[in-house]
């Protein structure tokens, strides 16, 4: 860490492996200001909406829900919570179709808003130097705040490390073409920014904030530069334009020169990073008192005729967005879900936004030609060159296709950040994300399989040592009742034992002989009265 610390203190920034430079094409999206749209006629709302598992439904059919108000329960290790984004009538509980490539239903929460626009009771924590660091990442939990960069990782979870941590990064980079969401967000919210840094530095207990924007983005610069004057533990970072550059790795290596080992996260080595969109939605949370209900979206793209970055709640359903942006279809056009190098197609435009959603494009045919043929790799090496991560995509491609996952693990296959930049430099116009996204969805398949098994072993082991414990403890409870039986027997014989010259020994065979000598006294005796009754009766004859 004492080369990390010199290194930034020396105001330098580093350079990271591989790398491309696609057009940007952030323009006109980026020129017009953010506004705010009219509800739609329905929010769908996916119980989860970020990484890890969904919380437990607190409403029902019929229920009337005000703005702000909790619909799904969810602890600190059991994911994030949801909240209406609007007030209005829940309409349905039930399977929708969700923002994913598979476009597969999800359980949902369906509001039908009145129209009223009415807050709950908000908690707001203004000063929130007067609170414990536990209380505010509770409140920060409450608020169901996700990371907003595109992982989705919540964001309480990441601060209640309880790792120190040396430097906060906050990113403001925004490098895929297109989207400019957070590009506007720290032109026009740029105070509001800083005051949620402040907050995160405050939980994190960092040493130093380090605010991450790349230099093709002059206006949010000069907007966070004036917003930081005059706080002295928050410094401004410009960066080049590069893309993955607002990887998180990559960033990293940027601003402090050095690289995340493998199989290690930033928070191993002091470091925490969170994105522009996150902080000002952790102000709002501790400030205002408001859980995350909407977000920035980018709708851009030839066939978006409205283009522009529009406050979207969450559940918002994409038609909305797209005919508020005077979307205008061409032939074979495609809704596209995130950026041109990690977003996905749309197979529906029926899902909503959710917390990860940060842009909406719609390019032409010309603009954006979709993918052709794959054809054969030519081993020409480009995709080894342009890797941020320094694997070898070529090799990964193999292995998935092999599905040799041992060796996709060797190699290291988890260190992907799934950027694009292999495919896109690929003359063959092999999906190389593709193949590792899917060989990814496997090995943790596989993973979570093992484990079932793993569980069902051990509750297995357990029940029958727990069958085994009980028939040991039931033939020890025989064991003693045939003891205390026993016992009982001897003093009831020795309770009823004869005096003390005669033996008890000898009682029983005394009785027996005793009975028998009356039995053949009363057999004479009977015999007699027969010979006597047979002389009377002779005597009489004669």
């Amino acid at each position: 860490m004492r080369d990390i610390k010199s290194f930034v203190e020396a105001g330098l920034i580093g350079q990271f492996p591989g790398g491309i430079h696609p057009p940007e094409r952030k323009s006109p999206a980026n020129q017009q200001p953010l506004r705010r749209l009219p509800l739609p006629a329905e929010l769908v709302l996916p119980l989860r909406q970020h990484i890890g598992p969904s919380g437990q439904c607190l409403v029902k059919v019929g229920d009337n829900v005000l703005k702000g108000q909790q619909l799904t329960e969810a602890k600190l290790s059991q994911g994030l919570p949801l909240h209406a984004p609007t007030s209005g009538t829940v309409s349905a509980i039930e399977e929708r179709p969700t923002a994913h490539a598979s476009g597969l239903p999800e359980m949902a929460i369906v509001i039908t808003p009145d129209g009223d626009d009415r807050w709950g009771p908000k908690q707001p924590l203004p000063d929130f130097r007067q609170q414990d660091r536990a209380t505010l990442i509770e409140h920060i939990q409450a608020a169901g705040i996700a990371g907003l960069g595109g992982a989705g990782f919540p964001t309480a979870q990441k601060l209640a490390s309880q790792k120190p941590i040396q430097y906060l990064i906050i990113n403001g980079v925004e490098c895929e073409p297109y989207i400019c969401a957070d590009d506007r967000l720290m032109r026009e919210q740029a105070d509001e920014i800083v005051s949620g840094i402040q907050i995160l530095q405050y939980v994190s207990n960092a040493e130093q904030v380090l605010l991450a924007i790349e230099d093709n983005k002059p206006e949010a610069i000069e907007s966070m530069r004036n917003a930081i004057t005059g706080i002295d533990d928050i410094s401004l970072r410009v960066v080049p334009t590069k893309y993955p550059s607002g990887g998180e790795k990559q960033l990293i290596e940027l601003l402090t020169g050095a690289q995340v080992p493998h199989n290690q996260l930033p928070l191993d080595v002091g470091l925490l990073m969170q994105n522009t969109g996150t902080a000002y939605a952790v102000k709002r949370a501790i400030i205002d008192g408001e859980p995350l209900l909407e977000r920035v979206v980018t709708l851009t793209g030839e066939c978006m005729h409205n283009p522009g970055n529009v406050w979207a709640l969450l559940g918002t359903p994409i038609d909305h967005l797209l005919q508020q942006g005077n979307f205008q279809a061409e032939e074979e056009t495609r809704v596209i879900m995130g950026g041109p190098m990690m977003g996905f197609t749309l197979p529906v435009t029926a899902v909503p936004v959710i917390k990860t959603t940060n842009c909406i494009l719609t390019p032409t045919l010309e603009e954006l030609p979709p993918a052709q043929a794959e054809m054969a790799c030519i081993r020409c090496g480009s995709c080894a060159e342009v890797c941020p991560a320094t694997l070898q995509p070529q090799q990964l491609q193999w292995l998935a296709k092999a599905k040799d996952y041992d060796a996709l693990e060797q190699h290291n296959l988890f260190d992907c950040i799934e950027c694009g930049a292999c495919a896109y430099v690929c003359p063959s116009e092999i999906p190389l994300v593709h193949y590792y996204r899917k060989a990814k969805a496997e090995i943790r398949n596989i993973a979570r399989e093992k484990a079932k098994a793993e569980l069902a072993r051990q509750r297995f082991e357990r029940r029958q040592q727990r069958l085994e414990r009980e028939k040991q403890e039931r033939l020890e409870r025989h064991r003693k009742a045939a003891e205390a039986r026993k016992k009982m027997q001897q003093e009831k014989a020795q309770q009823s034992a004869p005096a003390a010259d005669q033996p008890a020994a000898t009682k029983p065979a005394q009785d027996k002989s005793s009975a028998v000598a009356a039995a053949i006294a009363r057999a004479k005796a009977k015999k007699a009265a027969q010979q006597a009754a047979q002389q009377e009766s002779s005597d009489k004859d004669t």
